[in-house]
């Protein structure tokens, strides 16, 4: 949109335009711009990026929570090793600035030693073209999304060089050319690079100092339909025990069988017995035998294809796989794998089709993985309108931008007419060159020919307060539609009076901030842990271990573990634990973790906190900015080791010093004397050589209790020594700054 490229000129204090210039200098007036659009951008950029987002993983099933759990810090190494705080700080600015922002998730496959790394990039949002149909805030729905780039080819090869031949032989086209802004093509005033610095419009610069063709470049994303099928098929069971299924049935048919003969016979003596009776004739005792003979067989072959069917049904395995329709008519194919085939169900899923172009060059299609289903490129928007195109933050600050410059301009050029007065006089009366070159110094004698009317000045006229008030007015109004205030920005005129008062003024004036933030950036920034999750569980299927950096806490470095092997005890890898790719989880950014929190209302929180009991003072320790933190804890730590110690070696004494006592008591109760004097001669030896022992130890336990006191005394002096010479060096500075000025 033209006003977002309008506002994004003005931000960065391209505010007049050639012709403004040339009409503003051939008046005389100023063609200076006071921009106060850029402190509103760099407002919103630090409330948006004050710290790094977080994310968390909710496992769908309570067995995986250990492994979503992996996935935060999964996260945060990607964030970190991609410098993600610069990306998305970059992303945010245009975000203000242009309406919309991108953060890229892509696979840097050459990275760790060509097992592939997810990486985030920022691409530039003038590069990209959304389809215009989409309605969603996140363009889930769009058809494609497209970026465009104008490169040189060689550039291009070096990006792409298994496919040099094609890039090579690519058309270039002669209109290809990046006009974004003034500030990207250059003016007359401000030269820009540029790839149409040179004669020719298509051509670059390349590496070796000659001019390279330029060629369009074009990533497309789709998002396609394609055809899978849930296939439930049948796993029949091998050898070694289909063998021992077959001795099982026989025992069962010989069973069967054993069990037909009695029944054979039991008939058998009937028949006789009735044509004994001459109830049945002989021809028809035969007939009936032989037909009950055959039955049995009969009987006995079903029931052994129906037993060794039923044992091998309940010995196969029923197994679920999905695969594409054409795999799937490649497997229907083999009457071995049909007929193991027990229920097949279609369905449509979304994939990712991404398709790389140089100029009228294809250079690949490729389908994304499974595991990928949303577009690896998020949004930002400012204020969404509903379509591809939002509106940027600083768009509706144009207008006033526009009306503060002018006014400034009359008001110095106004300025600038009284100091350098006017004149008007009667031609041949003076010596114009002189006048005009004298007219304005202190002291000058300026000489006029006798019976001349004198030269007249020409004031200029009052200067109306309309122009004050549209100045003082404007930066108002500036505040109101930007909700920057300058309270917000360090003005000590606009501060609360106390300190809870500033802490309430903060929490309502960053409101509409919040707002913007909940509904715009916090939505975009869980889409993005998404697609991290996406391509994190495509391209890390190998053992991996990285190391987190937190330079906040105490431990400032953690190791983590994914798909870690675990063997059987042959050696044999069996599976995976911490298996990110075989689990489903439920991305979700910690609500607020991007925006600023006021630091010392945070510490004051948690020393309320440790003295309620519900944190301890290592928690408090954490989130200063105390050097050394790691060696205070150490050191408080073996502090309170020695102080259990000592208190421990207090009881003991204690503990000895009664039993002593009730021995004394208990022998002088028994009324043996002799006894009483040899057993109090050997109580007090005993008591003096526990009280001995007991002494050392204390005393020993004691000196490294005063030492380690000593020694955090200095270390505490060091720290209230140095906190005051630099104090004294602010005091210092702030001095001479105002002797100098």
């Amino acid at each position: 949109m033209k006003i977002n490229q309008k506002g994004y000129e003005f931000a960065h204090d391209e505010q007049l335009s050639r012709e403004n210039k040339d009409a503003l200098e051939e008046q005389g007036m100023p063609t200076f711009t006071i921009n106060r659009i850029l402190p509103v951008v760099e407002m919103l950029n630090f409330y948006a990026t004050a710290k790094n987002p977080r994310w968390q993983a909710i496992a769908v099933e309570g067995s995986d929570v250990d492994v979503a759990a992996v996935f935060s810090d999964l996260a945060d190494y990607v964030w970190h090793n991609s410098e993600g705080s610069t990306l998305y700080s970059n992303a945010v600015n245009d975000c203000v600035t242009k309406g919309i922002g991108y953060l890229l998730v892509t696979v840097d496959k050459d990275a760790d030693n060509g097992l592939g790394e997810v990486v985030i990039q920022q691409p530039e949002p003038f590069d990209i073209y959304i389809d215009p149909k989409s309605r969603d805030m996140l363009f889930r729905d769009a058809a494609y999304i497209m970026i465009r780039k104008v490169l040189p080819k060689n550039h291009l090869m070096k990006i792409f060089p298994d496919h040099k031949r094609k890039i090579s032989s690519s058309s270039s086209d002669e209109q290809s050319q990046i006009n974004y802004s003034v500030r990207a093509t250059g003016d007359d005033d401000q030269k820009l690079f540029t790839y149409n610095d040179n004669e020719d419009g298509n051509l670059a610069i390349s590496p070796k100092g000659e001019l390279d063709q330029l060629v369009e470049f074009f990533e497309v994303y789709e998002k396609i339909k394609m055809s899978y099928i849930s296939l439930f098929y049948r796993i029949p069971p091998d050898p070694a025990t289909l063998k021992q299924l077959q001795q099982q049935c026989d025992v069962m048919v010989k069973e069967m069988q054993e069990e037909s003969k009695v029944e054979l016979l039991e008939k058998q003596r009937q028949m006789q017995e009735a044509v004994q009776s001459g109830n049945m004739l002989p021809e028809r005792f035969e007939l009936e035998m032989r037909k009950a003979q055959e039955e049995s067989q009969q009987q006995l072959e079903v029931f052994r294809r129906e037993c060794m069917s039923k044992l091998q049904a309940e010995a196969s395995k029923i197994e679920n796989k999905i695969i594409t329709e054409k795999e799937f008519n490649i497997l229907m194919k083999d009457p071995q794998i049909a007929k193991n085939v027990v229920d097949q169900v279609q369905f449509y899923s979304s994939r990712i089709k991404q398709t790389c172009v140089a100029g009228d060059k294809l250079l690949y299609e490729s389908i994304l993985p499974d595991s990928i289903t949303e577009y690896p490129l998020v949004p930002f928007h400012y204020k969404w309108t509903g379509t591809p195109f939002p509106m940027s933050a600083v768009s509706p600050l144009v207008g006033k931008q526009q009306e503060i410059n002018k006014a400034h301009q009359v008001m110095v050029h106004n300025a600038s007419l009284g100091s350098s007065l006017r004149w008007m006089y009667e031609e041949g009366s003076i010596d114009a060159e002189l006048w005009e070159k004298y007219s304005s110094s202190p002291g000058a004698l300026l000489p006029i020919r006798p019976g001349v009317e004198r030269p007249t000045p020409v004031m200029p006229a009052p200067l109306a307060n309309a122009f004050f008030q549209i100045v003082s007015e404007g930066k108002g109004d500036m505040e109101y539609l930007a909700g920057i205030y300058s309270s917000m920005m360090g003005d000590s005129s606009q501060a609360g009076e106390t300190y809870r008062g500033m802490l309430a003024l903060d929490e309502y004036g960053t409101r509409r901030i919040k707002q913007w933030m909940n509904t715009s950036i916090e939505p975009g920034l869980r889409l993005l842990g998404k697609v991290i999750l996406q391509f994190s569980q495509a391209t890390y299927s190998a053992y991996k271990r990285f190391r987190l950096i937190q330079p906040s806490s105490i431990q400032e470095g953690t190791d983590r573990e994914i798909n870690i092997p675990v063997y059987n005890d042959l050696g044999e890898a069996i599976g995976k634990s911490m298996d990110i790719a075989s689990i489903k989880y439920d991305v979700r950014i910690v609500q607020g973790s991007t925006l600023p929190v006021n630091r010392w209302a945070y510490l004051e929180e948690l020393k309320q906190l440790m003295q309620l009991g519900i944190v301890d003072d290592i928690a408090v320790l954490a989130e200063t900015d105390i050097k050394n933190k790691e060696n205070i804890v150490k050191r408080k730590s073996l502090y309170s080791q020695l102080q259990g110690q000592v208190q421990q070696l207090s009881e003991a004494i204690k503990d000895k010093e009664g039993t002593i006592e009730t021995l004394e008591r208990q022998l002088v109760q028994a009324g043996i004397k002799q006894k009483v004097m040899q057993a109090d001669v050997e109580i007090n030896k005993k008591k003096e050589e526990v009280k001995s022992q007991m002494g050392k130890q204390y005393i020993e336990t004691e000196g490294k209790q005063k030492l380690l006191r000593n020694v955090m005394a200095n270390n505490l002096e060091s720290q209230k020594q140095q906190a005051a010479n630099m104090l004294q060096s602010a005091k210092n500075s702030l001095d001479a700054k105002d002797n100098n000025s």
